[in-house]
């Protein structure tokens, strides 16, 4: 979890970065799981909507290949 301070360094961040920069955010938490790592659901607000205005969004599914490698590798 994210105190208070710690999730307002990452709006500034993303403000700095609007419309200039582009920023990529890689996670395994899912976006409907994001309000539980911060403390203030007003700052976990202000995070998504600067992340996902003009995001691209990209889903991955099925087995790791991490896991697949580590089965043959047992084999």
């Amino acid at each position: 979890m994210m105190d208070v301070v710690q999730g307002r360094h990452i709006p500034e961040v993303m403000e700095d970065r609007f419309g200039r920069r582009s920023t990529i955010i890689s996670t395994q938490l899912p976006v409907s799981k994001w309000h539980e790592i911060f403390d203030d659901s007003t700052v976990a607000d202000a995070i998504l909507d600067r992340i996902i205005h003009n995001s691209h969004r990209f889903g991955l599914e099925g087995q790791s290949l991490r896991r697949k490698s580590n089965e043959a590798q047992c084999r």
